[in-house]
């Protein structure tokens, strides 16, 4: 059969079929699709920079971004257009082959992390691929300089490195652990941002410590200072790795390509996804230096779909529009301001992060208990007034919108947030009060 015979165009509601509403959709999802992700909260149909817009036609400002993905938003015309130009000369090759993109994008992302010369990059699908991958790069990390074994991996409490198995071992919450162990053995995790467990840790059995700069799944939780260049120095003298996961700090979340940037330190590895390839799937492992590059010969590590022309190309745009249209610059002042205003909310505890990486610690209110999950709750209520936002912890709220989103946006949900949380309260405590009436 020839491209001839098949229809040249063909509207894609032909395809999907159509529902009337976003809750006829609900009904089909949960009818046809796994139930790992619980209810989804809204049915998306459209998306347009920082907006997105659900089945019945309501828009949200987006100041989630797929989870720190849509690094430029959504129908970003530069990238569509390039991904549209190249699935439409080449999609998928397989790795016995490469092509001009996967070779232009792997250069540059040496370029624009400061790697030094040896260093190299190995393209996965998704984050936690890329730590999968940094995951078997630490265990040939394998002899000490007596000959001896080393067998253990140092990850931080708080962490998280994705949900395959070997990432999952990397990451600390029992909840996602537990009903998969026994997990790939000698992980260890020592206490977040304490430099004297992590010195008693590491030894020379130790094959790599794994750590975020920012711990965004445990609630935007940075490093503190001097943390990494202490790492750093505990892992050299050891003959450790540092891998530093920036599936979610990479990329500008930050403000800079690495959220390590102006530490001082030069990593091992570096992962990264999520950004790269502003809302189409790539990772990447990044080794940093000719013996680490060669740690994983031929045959050691492999993947279908990692670096296809289409992600890499995908990932090459991503990058070009970040570096010529003042993105890095915009996520700064944005995010400054953001936080800034954020701070000076009465509802707020607390805020925390770097650039458009952001965890706001709520304020409880007068009523509501302190089990509350008083986060979800105005994660309901932003959502309802238009407004996508995460609750990592039931009292913080994440953000991680697009790169561009404008200050203008910023402070539409600032003003908005006082409400959210006083009908989160007033939801709450109208619940406790009916439970204790019960």
């Amino acid at each position: 059969m020839t491209t001839e015979n098949l229809p040249q165009e063909r509207p894609l509601s032909e395809l999907v079929g159509s529902s009337p509403s976003g809750a006829a959709w609900l009904s089909r999802y949960s009818d046809s699709l796994m139930g790992v992700f619980g209810t989804p909260q809204r049915v998306l149909v459209r998306g347009q920079g920082c907006y997105v817009w659900d089945a019945d036609g309501k828009q949200y400002l987006d100041l989630l971004g797929g989870i720190a993905v849509n690094a430029l938003g959504h129908a970003h015309p530069f990238v569509t257009s390039v991904i549209s130009s190249q699935l439409s000369t080449l999609g998928h090759v397989s790795n016995f082959f490469t092509s001009p993109t996967q070779v232009a994008l792997a250069e540059k992302l040496l370029e624009i992390t400061g790697a030094p010369a040896g260093s190299k990059v190995f393209f996965a699908n998704s984050g936690t691929e890329a730590n999968e991958a940094a995951f078997k790069l630490a265990r040939r990390n394998s002899t000490n300089a007596a000959n001896g074994q080393r067998t253990k991996v140092v990850a931080l409490e708080g962490a998280f490195h994705g949900r395959t198995m070997g990432a999952l071992a990397l990451t600390a919450k029992k909840a996602y652990r537990e009903p998969f162990e026994p997990l790939p053995g000698g992980v260890v995790h020592v206490p977040f941002g304490d430099v004297d467990a992590l010195a008693a840790a590491v030894d020379d059995t130790t094959q790599a410590v794994f750590l975020e700069p920012i711990q965004g799944e445990a609630g935007v939780i940075p490093l503190p200072p001097g943390y990494l260049a202490a790492a750093r120095k505990i892992t050299h003298d050891a003959g450790a790795l540092l891998i530093v996961d920036e599936v979610q700090t990479g990329m500008g979340r930050t403000g800079a390509w690495l959220a390590i940037e102006g530490s001082g330190i030069v990593p091992d590895a570096v992962t990264l996804a999520k950004g790269l390839g502003g809302g189409f799937p790539i990772g990447a492992l990044i080794t940093f230096g000719a013996e680490n590059s060669e740690r994983l010969s031929a045959g050691q590590h492999g993947t279908t779909f990692g670096g296809n022309p289409v992600a890499t190309a995908a990932a090459l745009a991503t990058v070009h529009a970040i570096e010529t249209q003042g993105v890095l610059a915009n996520v700064r002042a944005v995010g400054e301001r953001l936080r800034e205003s954020l701070s000076a909310l009465p509802e707020v505890a607390e805020v925390r992060g770097r650039g458009l990486l952001i965890g706001v610690d709520l304020a409880l209110p007068a009523g509501v208990p302190e089990s509350a999950n008083l986060a979800g709750a105005v994660v309901n209520a932003a959502l309802e007034a238009g407004f996508i936002v995460n609750a990592p912890g039931p009292r913080t709220v994440r953000l991680a919108p697009p790169l561009i989103l404008t200050a203008e946006q910023a402070d539409t949900f600032v003003a908005a947030l006082p409400q959210l949380v006083a009908s989160a309260a007033a939801q709450l405590s109208a619940a406790t009060t009916e439970k204790e009436a019960k």
